[in-house]
Order: structure tokens, then C-alpha cells, then sequence
């Protein structure tokens, strides 16, 4: 970690124990005429409790754990887990104290959402000062790859389209590929010793093959003489169908290949309690009223039926009626004159106009929440696809059929990743299914709650794939 970078990390822990103190004075202030604050015979014990409560609560939860390359939704989510244990904890320490500070429950319906506040909205600006200071070039880390693998090009190419994670890298090297998607060539991996010693490299990332042990030994050995930090990307495609973890034992590393989360009987429930929750609040909320109103627009605007019911690969590959807006013109056809499915193009002319807005905005996708009540579908999951591109793709994208293995979701890791739109484009197919496998082999359910989270956030900002 360079210096620059040792500093920021440093303003990110501190900054907090003055904003636990300002959640303080704030909801003293604000809550001075309900009588909230009963009795404080010891003015600094408050500070001194929420601020020890609030680091063990974030040594738990991790929240100050690098996040640079962790989207701004999933960072909130990692707030939202220390504010929950810090309740807990702290509400624990003024028992023990309840002599000296006195707060009724109007304090705490107060305090909580001030002090969510204050450190959401300060982690923002330190994360946009962060990338600013990336762009700047005053942050950046300089990393090489050893090795060509698929692993290490897609680590290459997923630095070079997200700048703000801070990643420069200076080459690579192989023993065999002199070319890496324009990635410089700086000689053989023998030569690692002399480039390390030329060069200013503040991280060395492996990437070789699993069988090239004796190599991967004496590159770390390499690293360790010249003090270089050292991370592998490990080459475990070969385990993709299984959800892989490492640990230890003793001082081993094991590679465990377990069933999936959602094999589970445990999470299963959890998700389908949260996908209930979330459907029938969605209806009770938003959907008795939003959604007549769109119907109405429909059959105003253009002729035909207000929902489209398309046949869609669910569980288990079981064939599921997947409904939606309409957004075309009635009649429209789906394949070519040479009976090829036609994907929606951004200036697709079988969209009608309101359809168009209905897709920028994913108001189209709102029935799916009846497959979510039915069962058919999930809130989060990976986005299921119409027959045809189902069968196309299995041909022709890795691990595929893989995604079957869960429940189609409304919207999915894939979604919030940019993986939206047509996948005519070489590549553009693997890289969604990429991301669904990742979420099949790492659900959690924060993670549903992060995707959420970044859905929204997206549909806000507008998505220059939705159409």
C-alpha cells in the first residue's frame, strides 16, 4: 500500500469518531424539547461508549476493510451491519451505565438515522475525493502480472475499465505469450528480479496456471527478497460448477467445494421470506396505483394487449411464463427473415415510444413481481432469457446451463454490473454468465440487499443499457 494510499485508509477510520460525536450533539439538539435526554451526570461517557461501541461493531462487520473496488451500494450495506451491531453493543454498555446517562426511546428514533446519515453521506464524498485523486494520477498503485492466463487478462481488462480502483498496471510477464490485450511485454517470468529491481512495482499479481507450481514458488520467493507485496488470482475455472472457499489448516491452504448456498434449507427461506416481503410491499406500496395507470397509457398509445407473456428458461430449466409491459408494437416479429431471434437494438423500431421510456426506466419489468409471488421467479437473480438465446448460447458460452441452478431474479448481479442489453457482441454473453455464476457460488443475503440497493441507485441515474 503506498504512503498516499496509507493515508486516506488512516482519514477513513479516524473521520468517524467525530461523527459519532456530531450524531450526538445533533440528536441532543434536536430532541432537547421532547425530553429524550433524561439525565448525563457524566458529559464525555456517551462519546466514549458510542465510539468503543461503534469500532468493535465495525471490526466485525468489516467496514473498514479496503472497499475501493466495491461499488458505493455494497459499502452501505457494509454501514447499515456496524449501525445494526453497534446498536446492540451500545445498548449493552447503557445498561451497565444506566445511572449515569438516562435516554428514553425517542433519543434512539433520532440518533440512529442521523448518525446512518452522517457517515453515508461521508464515506461518499471521501470515496469521490479518493477517485478524483486516482484520475489525478496521485493514488494510482503500480502493479505486473506474471502470466497470461484467461484469469490474468480479465483482470487486466476489469483494472483498465474501472480507473477509480486505483490499479496501474506497468506489464507482464510470460514464458510463452508476448501479447496480453496491449498490456506491455517486460520479458520472461526469470526475468522478474531485474524488473523489480528497475522498476518502482508497489504489488506483484500472479496468474499462472495451477501446474506451474515450482513457478509460482519462485516468484513469491522473488517477491519476498524484494519486499513486494504478492496476491494470486488462482486458477479455478476448472471448479466453476462448485462454490469454492479457502481455508486453512494449520498453516495449509484447502480449497473446499461445497453445494451451493442456496442449496441450503436455511437460506432458501431466508430468500423466499425476502422476496414475499419485498413483492407484496412493492404492490401495497407502489403497485395497486402505479401500475393501472401505465396500463391505461398503454392502451391509450398503441393497439394490443397491455402485458406480454414471453416463455423464459426458470429452475431446473423448467419453462416459466415470464410477464411484462407491453413495449412493441403488436405484431412485431421476433426473428429475421432467416428465422434468427432478433435481440432489442438500442434504436429498435418495434418499440413504441412509451415503451421506450418504459425500458429506460425498468417500469416494464414490474408484473414480474406476480412471478416473484407465484414462485416462478426471484427479486435477485439471474436475469432469465427468452427460449431462443437460451439454446444459441449453450453452444457457445462456458458453464452456461449453470445458471439454472437458482431462480431467475428481476434483477441480478449481471444488471448492476452494466451486463444489460443486447449480447451480440463477442464476449458480451460469457461475461454476464460470468457474473451470475459468481453470484450463484457467493449469495449471501446482504448481497440481495446490496444488488437492490445498487438497482435503484442505477434506475436513478439512468442506465445507458436499459433499452
Amino acid at each position: 500500500m503506498t504512503k498516499p494510499y496509507f493515508l486516506y485508509n488512516s482519514l477513513r477510520y479516524l473521520i468517524d469518531i467525530p461523527l459519532l460525536i456530531l450524531a450526538y450533539r445533533t440528536t441532543a439538539y434536536l430532541s432537547v424539547n421532547e425530553g429524550s435526554l433524561l439525565l448525563e451526570v457524566r458529559p464525555y461517557l456517551f462519546p466514549f461508549l458510542s465510539i468503543l461501541a461503534w469500532y468493535s461493531a465495525a471490526q466485525v462487520s468489516r467496514l473498514y476493510t479496503d472497499l475501493r473496488t466495491n461499488k458505493y451500494a455494497e459499502e452501505i450495506v457494509y454501514i447499515l451491519i456496524t449501525i445494526l451491531l453497534f446498536a446492540i453493543l451500545f445498548s449493552s454498555f447503557l445498561f451497565f451505565f444506566r445511572n449515569d446517562i438516562q435516554l428514553n426511546n425517542k433519543f434512539f428514533i433520532i440518533y440512529f438515522p442521523v448518525l446512518f446519515g452522517y457517515i453515508s453521506f461521508t464515506k461518499y464524498l471521501l470515496r469521490k475525493s479518493l477517485h478524483s485523486l486516482i484520475y489525478s494520477g496521485k493514488l494510482l498503485e503500480n502493479i505486473i502480472l506474471v502470466g497470461s492466463t484467461p484469469a490474468a487478462k480479465d483482470f487486466y481488462d476489469t483494472i483498465n475499465l474501472h480507473k477509480y480502483y486505483g490499479y496501474q498496471c506497468v506489464g507482464f510477464l510470460d514464458d510463452g505469450d508476448t501479447k496480453l490485450n496491449g498490456c506491455s511485454y517486460l520479458g520472461k517470468i526469470a526475468d522478474l528480479s531485474q524488473v523489480l529491481s528497475n522498476t518502482e512495482i508497489d504489488e506483484v499479481i500472479i496468474a499462472l496456471p495451477n501446474s506451474k507450481h515450482e513457478q509460482i514458488s519462485a516468484t513469491i520467493e522473488v517477491c519476498d527478497f524484494h519486499a513486494k507485496r504478492v496476491r494470486m488470482i488462482p486458477d479455478l475455472y476448472l471448479y466453476a460448477a462448485s462454490n469454492i472457499s479457502i481455508n486453512t489448516i494449520g498453516l495449509l491452504p484447502v480449497i473446499n467445494l461445497r453445494s451451493l448456498p442456496q442449496d441450503r434449507l436455511t437460506n432458501k427461506l431466508v430468500k423466499r421470506i425476502f422476496d414475499l416481503i419485498f413483492s407484496a410491499l412493492f404492490f401495497l406500496v407502489i403497485g395497486w396505483w402505479f401500475m393501472p395507470i401505465i396500463a391505461v397509457l398503454i392502451k391509450i398509445t398503441s393497439k394490443g394487449p397491455v402485458f406480454f407473456k414471453q416463455e423464459r428458461w426458470g429452475l431446473n430449466n423448467k419453462k416459466i411464463n415470464c410477464y411484462k409491459f407491453r413495449t412493441m408494437y403488436t405484431g412485431s416479429s421476433e426473428t429475421d427473415e432467416n428465422g434468427v431471434f432478433l435481440q432489442t437494438t438500442k434504436f429498435d423500431r418495434r418499440i413504441t415510444p412509451l415503451g421506450k421510456f418504459l425500458r429506460e426506466w425498468s417500469i416494464d419489468e414490474f408484473p414480474q413481481f406476480w412471478n416473484v409471488l407465484r414462485g416462478d421467479m426471484a427479486v435477485v437473480g439471474p436475469r432469465p432469457h427468452v427460449t431462443p438465446l437460451n439454446i444459441s448460447s449453450i453452444q457457445h458460452v462456458d458453464r452456461y446451463m449453470l445458471r439454472h441452478l437458482v431462480k431467475p431474479g428481476i434483477t441480478g448481479l449481471a444488471q448492476v454490473n452494466g451486463c444489460r442489453g443486447e449480447t451480440s457482441s463477442p464476449g458480451a454473453m460469457q461475461r454476464r454468465i460470468n457474473y451470475d455464476l459468481y453470484y450463484i457460488h457467493r449469495w449471501t443475503f446482504w448481497m440481495d440487499c446490496q444488488i437492490v440497493l445498487q438497482t435503484v441507485i442505477n434506475t436513478i441515474k439512468g442506465d445507458q443499457n436499459a433499452y
